[in-house]
């Protein structure tokens, strides 16, 4: 009798612990989790065009997740996109010359923010912003102006 009990404890405790685990992957997998996530700083980049960047969007430097997009609004004056990124503190040297641009990643299309450190000595800090930006290229826009040139294009004849 037992050792019928001490086998049922294990078998919930084990089941326990793999609901646990599930639940954790999930959360890192829908990005929601906000485990192991440090204060950091907060910089701010303009766009003409974000394409699918979305609230929690990683935000990378050579690959490496460095922080997340934690705003999306536009300016009302010049009706450009404004997007507040949120920099783990322990990347705290990032040049003030970098530039920002709009990546896709992966089969799905998930846009995500690249930034391309630049040579300068100073570094950017709390609340600065980030100048050198490139937006997101849009497929339909390309398509359009691909089939826009070839119709415009005089034939050979």
């Amino acid at each position: 009798m037992r050792n019928s009990r001490t086998v049922e404890i294990a078998v919930g405790v084990l089941a326990a612990l793999g609901v646990a685990a599930f639940i954790m992957l999930a959360l890192q997998v829908s990005n929601i989790s906000g485990f192991g996530e440090d204060s950091g700083y907060t910089l701010t980049a303009r766009f003409d065009n974000i394409g699918g960047l979305k609230v929690r969007s990683a935000v990378t430097v050579a690959g490496v997740r460095v922080g997340r997009v934690v705003g999306v609004d536009v300016d009302r004056e010049t009706f450009e996109a404004v997007v507040q990124l949120r920099i783990l503190s322990a990347f705290d040297q990032i040049p003030e010359d970098t530039s920002a641009s709009i990546l896709t990643s992966g089969l799905l299309g998930e846009q995500y923010v690249g930034l391309e450190a630049g040579g300068a000595l100073d570094v950017l800090g709390d609340g600065d912003e980030i100048v050198l930006t490139q937006s997101a290229l849009v497929l339909e826009q390309i398509v359009g102006q691909v089939l826009f040139q070839k119709a415009t294009e005089p034939s050979g004849e």
